[in-house]
Parts: C-alpha cells; structure tokens; sequence
C-alpha cells in the first residue's frame, strides 16, 4: 500500500475509534431500563443520594434537637416577636425538664430580623450555618416572603409562622407547616358577619403598604366578592411607622361604615386614636396580627369598640386544658409577664413541634418530622373541639377556625352574637 495511503488510513481509523470512546464516555451515566449498575456507577449513585440525604439530620445529635428561629425583636413590631418567643420557651422549658424529646432537649436559638425583609436572607443564612434542624417561631408575611422559598430551597421545615398570608400554602409548600388559621379565615368572618348581623355594605381598608397588608387586603376583597360587593375605599400607610394620616383622611371621606385596619400595634392604635379624635366612628375590626394587648396598651381607651379576630382561643377559658397548663408555665418559667394571645400562640406552635418530634421517633429526619405532623389528623390537643389540627400530604395549616373579641374597658371579650355590636 502506497505510504501515503498508509497514513491517511491510520488517521481514519483513529478518528473512529476516538469518535466511539467520546461518545461512549457521554452516554456512560445513562443506564439501560431495567439494569443494575456497575460497582463503579454504584458508588457514584450512592456518593449522589449520600450528599443529597446528608441535611436530613442537621442539628441533631444524642442529646439535643436544635431550632431556630427569625422574629422581630425590637422596632415597632418588636412586642410581637418577643411574645412568640417567649411563649414558645416556656412550653419547650417544660418539655426539656421532663427529660426532652425521645431522649434528646430541645434547644431554640433566636436572632431579630426586625420585623425588615432586608434583614431576613441575612439571618435564615445564619440559621443555615448554625447547622439548624428545622425553623419555627417566625413573626410576619413580608418577612415570610424571603424565608418561605429559603425554607423549601434548602429543605429545612418552617413550622409556626405569626402570620396568616396566602404565601404560606398557596402553592403548595412541602417543607412549610403553619398552625393558625388564615387572614382569608378571619377576614371572611369579620365581613360576613357585618354584612349579614348588621348589613353593613360600604367596607373601607387601611392597611400598611407590604405583604401583610397585601395579604389581608386581598382577604377582605374575596369576601366581599361573595356578597357580589366592592371596597368602598382603601388607604395604606408604610411599614413600621405610624405615618397614618394620609390614610385615614382618605378612607374616612368616603364614609365608609366598617373598616378593616392591617397594621402592628402602633399604627393601628394611632388610627383609632386619631379618628375619634376628629369624630369618626365606623366600626373599626382587625386581625390577630396586630397583638391585642399591646394594641390596647398603645391606644387606651380609643381602643374599645375595636373587634379582633383570634385564632387561638382566649386565655381565660380554664375548661380548655392546653390554656391552663400555658397559664401555668407561663408563670413558672416567666413570673414577670402577663397571659396574652401573641404568647399563647407561640407555646401552641411550639406544643406542635414537639408532638411532631415524638411521633417522628427516635430516628429522626427532617423528613418523618415533616410526616408525623402530616399524620395529625382531627387530633385534639387541648384546645377544644373547634381547633383540633388537620394536616395532610398535602394540607399543612393546622386550623381554620377563629373567635371573636371586642375590646371593653380595655379588656379583649369574647363574643358570638355581632348584633350587639349595633350599640357601638
């Protein structure tokens, strides 16, 4: 064969055989259906699943189980992530003094993202690096909209979240648990029942500029679209300030007959108060977010005739077990501090974490945490039969029922008859 021939055949030949070794090696992690792999591929699948499975045991160990949690600490929604706080303690002291959770303490590590989602990504990330098992105790909606897709993101449970907003459930989230009901819950109630008891029809909303006031906003727009009406009129005002005036001028030349306020405790004190102060008198309601006792703290005596809906049931109902014991560890753990329903709502979030770790077992995941609360179903846990927790695969918010209080005398009282509300 001519030499030269000679060449271009072995340059042939080799671009063949490198051509089928590329494309073999490209092909090489797909496996035929229905094949074992080899000991080498195995071991790379295994090497796989074994980084993949890795954070389901994160913050455990022989004797603890570690929590954390993002509230705001000061500011002026501050009182709201100190009680949550706060009430959460007390009921995983108690659960620690009885020896823990299967053998192992329960240990809560808190940090202030002040009530600001600038602050938020900041401090789930540290959470992250304290090597945490799962998040509970979080305090509000905008602040919930950075930790919500962090919590799924990187697959560690949010159990217990101070905030009723849609974003919680809607998509689905599978790592996010909530307890409470929902601002969708309470604002039906309070606008079916001024609608229906007191044929209310013209509704006004002053709500802070956010995702929290977004949230209950849309609530009350739902609502209303039942009843085939609109909002009469809609103000707003920016978050964490007291910067009121606006709004109310706004909503109250419409007149409107009820308004539904979403704000903390401070600016929701200040639209009372400014209000009366210049005569106007509808019926003004709001929701459980705005921390009832501290709202009435702020605005004294222009806080009676304010309707607040609850989502848990008020502390002064001694025939509701789960209520007496949080009484009594409240006293015994923080002497100094007074029942409120912002604590009781924590020690409850708190009472759901710990029954999802006991059904969970002593060969704990994030994952069979995440299903041993799924597995709580009508399970009454002391509170009465109107809030027994409903989880499911694909249900993860605990109740759906609220109660009703207006405040009186500077005290929140329950009611169930709206009618009498007519004497405002």
């Amino acid at each position: 064969m001519d030499r030269t021939v000679k060449i271009y055949f072995k340059l042939f030949t080799s671009t063949i055989v490198m051509t089928l070794m590329l494309q073999a090696c490209s092909e090489q992690p797909r496996l035929a259906k229905g094949r074992m792999p080899s000991s080498e591929e195995g071991a790379g699948t295994a090497a796989t699943a074994t980084a993949e499975r890795s954070h389901e045991r994160d913050g455990i160990t022989d004797k603890e189980i570690l929590i954390g949690s993002c509230s705001a600490l000061d500011g002026p929604a501050g009182e709201l992530g100190k009680q949550t706080v706060l009430g959460a303690k007390a009921y995983l002291n108690y659960i620690n003094d009885a020896g823990g959770v299967n053998g192992r303490k329960v240990n809560l590590i808190t940090f202030n993202d002040g009530y600001e989602p600038a602050k938020a990504i900041d401090c789930f990330n540290h959470l992250l690096q304290k090597n945490i098992f799962a998040a509970a105790f979080f305090v509000g909606t905008p602040t919930a909209a950075k930790y919500v897709p962090m919590a799924e993101a990187n697959k560690v449970p949010l159990v217990g979240l101070f905030t009723g907003a849609a974003l919680l459930h809607e998509p689905f989230k599978p790592h996010v648990i909530s307890v409470r009901a929902s601002y969708a819950d309470e604002t039906r109630e309070q606008v079916d029942h001024l609608w229906k008891d007191l044929g209310i029809r013209k509704f006004g909303v002053i709500y802070q500029d956010d995702a929290f006031g977004a949230a209950v906003l849309a609530g009350v727009r739902k609502a209303l679209e039942h009843h085939g009406e609109t909002l009469t009129i809609l103000g707003s005002f920016p978050r964490n300030t007291i910067d009121v005036g606006d709004a109310i001028k706004q909503v109250n030349a419409s007149a409107p007959e009820a308004v539904i306020l979403a704000g903390t405790y401070k600016p929701v004190a200040e639209i009372v108060k400014k209000s009366h102060a210049a005569g106007w008198h509808p019926h003004f309601s709001t929701v459980s977010f705005v921390g009832t006792e501290a709202f009435i703290a702020q605005a004294g005596k222009d806080a009676d005739g304010t309707v607040i809906t609850q989502v848990v049931p008020p502390y002064n109902r001694d025939d509701l077990p789960t209520v007496v014991l949080y009484k009594k560890l409240l006293k015994q753990y923080f002497p100094s501090q007074k029942p409120n329903f912002v604590s009781l709502e924590g020690f409850v979030d708190a009472l759901v974490v710990c029954e999802g770790l006991k059904l969970a077992g002593a060969d704990l995941t994030r994952s069979k945490f995440i299903s041993a609360i799924e597995s709580m179903h009508n399970k009454d846990i002391g509170l009465g039969p109107n809030l027994k927790l409903n989880y499911g695969p694909q249900r993860h918010k605990g109740f759906d029922s609220v109660y009703y209080t207006r405040v009186k005398d500077g005290q929140p009282v329950t009611f169930d008859d709206w009618k009498q509300l007519e004497t405002h």
